[in-house]
């Protein structure tokens, strides 16, 4: 889990508690899908819906806003893109452009 250190009088970071890390996604318009617009840190999940907001549609650029703990998020590895995202060969059947129109069928 990713935190932030808060400093000590002293200056020392080390043993202060670490606010976990939230990715945010944001809404612009109904319709819309939500892009993801950056991250930040907050002790819980209302506090992050709050600075999201406040730090992400301050000129009301957003009708509607995501909170996600980034610990949550599972992705692809960038180093195998072309094993994971490249079609397989010979699997043609997976295009509409490999099916032909039936004859007798109508309203097809």
């Amino acid at each position: 889990m990713s935190e932030q250190n808060t400093p000590t009088p002293s200056g020392d970071r080390s043993s202060e508690p670490l606010w976990p890390l939230w990715e945010v996604f944001v809404r612009a318009s109904r319709g819309l899908s939500h892009v993801h617009a950056g991250s930040i840190h907050a002790p819980d999940a209302a506090m992050a819906v709050r600075n999201a907001r406040d730090l992400y549609t301050r000129r009301n650029e957003g009708v509607s806003v995501w909170v996600v703990p980034a610990e949550a998020i599972i992705s692809s590895d960038p180093d195998h893109k072309g094993a994971f995202f490249e079609s397989a060969q010979g699997k043609n059947y997976r295009h509409a452009t490999y099916y032909t129109q039936s004859e007798g069928v109508k309203h097809l």
